[in-house]
């Protein structure tokens, strides 16, 4: 349950973001495939002990480098 709200609240924020904000992109994958690969790093993330009762900015943190360690990078809109 704690991974569908932070979820819903990375969404929401990058749906809000998205307003001229930035994106996440990589060089040989579709967008479409961000949220598969995001899923795939927050549950990767969740089976930490460590992080599994830490902050929703840690957990939001780690799952961005993993996303990064896959080949996603967070660019500016122009």
């Amino acid at each position: 349950m704690t991974s569908r709200l932070i979820f819903s609240s990375l969404l929401l924020s990058g749906l809000l973001a998205g307003c001229g904000g930035s994106n996440w992109v990589h060089p040989n994958k579709p967008s479409s495939e961000f949220t598969n690969e995001y899923n795939r790093c927050q549950n990767l993330i969740m089976r930490d002990p460590k992080l599994q009762q830490g902050s929703q900015l840690l957990i939001l943190n780690a799952t961005e480098r993993c996303l990064q360690r896959e080949g996603w990078r967070l660019v500016e809109n122009e």
